[in-house]
């Protein structure tokens, strides 16, 4: 049997439809975990406080009321159905975080020297989201402050980075 060219055989393409279902389940377990540890780091944090919830509280209701956000973040009452809708987008959210951290992997894995780009896209992107909350949610830094946020991030990111690590041992990252 000889082979002919652009066809792909069934075994290939097994292969890759099982890679792809491979990276997805990556993704969604980083995500997850990413979620988790900033959903317990808040909790704590609020808790110490004196507010449980209060974190994804604010968080809901700047997104999920929308026309002025939230007029006094302080004096907001814990809302477990806000609390409910929030975590599962965010943890959504980290879902697809962790997918394209997997897929970007992957990409590493086959192109060493696209490595250190993709961290430093990593980089890029964490502190433009801090950015980005600064000049669009001043009044919701306020109530949480920037470096609970960081530190949160922080600790998603290795947590993340963490799981990855165990799953590519072998990875190589050039410059």
């Amino acid at each position: 049997m000889t082979a002919q060219p652009g066809v792909t055989s069934r075994a290939t393409a097994e292969r890759e439809a099982s890679g792809g279902s491979r990276l997805a389940q990556e993704g969604i377990v980083a995500g997850v975990i990413g979620a988790a540890t900033i959903a317990i780091w808040f909790l704590l944090l609020d808790t110490i406080k004196g507010r449980p919830f209060y974190t994804p509280t604010v968080l809901g209701s700047v997104l999920f009321r929308p026309g002025g956000g939230v007029p006094a973040p302080e004096s907001l009452p814990v809302s477990f159905e806000l609390v409910l809708v929030y975590t599962w987008v965010h943890g959504l959210v980290f879902c697809v975080l962790g997918g394209i951290a997997a897929w970007l992997l992957a990409v590493a894995e086959r192109k060493p020297d696209l490595g250190f780009g993709i961290v430093l896209l990593f980089v890029v992107f964490e502190f433009g989201f801090l950015v980005a909350a600064m000049l669009f949610a001043e009044r919701l830094l306020h109530a949480l402050a920037w470096q609970e946020i960081l530190i949160g991030n922080v600790l998603a990111a290795a947590a993340m980075g963490y799981y990855f690590w165990r799953r590519h041992p072998n990875l190589i990252i050039r410059p």
